[in-house]
């Protein structure tokens, strides 16, 4: 049994390691649990003015024309702690996975440009459907946006796709049925009074992204991170 111990990478000794831990594919802190802090540290900060009713301060609604700034604090935002708990557990599960493929700086713009695209899908076409002007507030929409990242981003999904592709000369048959999958599944996980619009949004375009691959990087560049990370063990 060969037992080498582990090489130690260049900033390993900084305290800031142990608090944000080196889990992406190039060795960068946890995107995940620098998320985690960001929401829980807004929340301390919103949920006060929320209280006194300047909650419109931070939540999309249809005049985020003259609130663009509301594109970014929907996403942080949330109205309740058990809205805020409910997210954070979704994260936590999904981005642990997700971050290990990409950069710090992909996922952060992942989950910033996902929660604003749910977001604005939710005051535009389910404000259409409910009759009346919708308002939005959480990171749901990102959240499910990292759980179709998931699910189409992995070989198995790849051989049932490719299978689609097979039996189909149309190119569009796999992304009307990713949309389609995408809809039934926010159904199926959204809980009454929740936006659903947004969540089917975010989840269709994870499931896009996924296919694609859009948070990928070099695979060699992957390798090389983790071992200067990980521990080398050879039985």
């Amino acid at each position: 049994m060969d037992n080498r111990q582990p090489r130690q990478s260049q900033t390993s000794g900084n305290d800031g390691d142990t608090i944000l831990p080196r889990t992406t594919a190039r060795g960068g802190r946890s995107p995940t649990a620098e998320t985690v802090v960001l929401l829980c540290g807004f929340f301390l900060i919103q949920y006060p003015l929320s209280a006194i009713g300047l909650v419109g301060l931070f939540a999309l609604s249809p005049i985020v024309i003259i609130e663009p700034w509301t594109l970014i604090t929907s996403t942080y935002a949330h109205g309740s702690v058990g809205h805020l708990i409910s997210n954070l557990i979704g994260l936590i599960l999904l981005g642990a996975f997700v971050e290990r493929t990409t950069t710090r700086l992909r996922f952060h713009t992942f989950f910033i440009l996902t929660g604003a695209l749910a977001g604005v899908a939710e005051i535009t076409l389910g404000s259409l459907l409910a009759f009346s002007p919708r308002a939005v507030l959480g990171a749901s929409g990102a959240v499910f946006a990292l759980l179709g990242y998931l699910i189409t981003s992995n070989a198995i999904a790849d051989t049932l796709i490719s299978t689609v592709d097979q039996l189909t000369d149309a190119s569009w048959v796999v992304t009307a049925a990713l949309i389609v999958l995408a809809a039934v599944m926010a159904i199926l996980l959204s809980g009454p009074g929740t936006a659903l619009v947004g969540h089917a949004a975010g989840l269709a375009i994870g499931l896009l992204a996924g296919r694609m691959r859009l948070l990928k990087i070099n695979n060699s560049s992957s390798t090389r991170a983790q071992r200067e990370i990980w521990p080398s063990y050879h039985w």
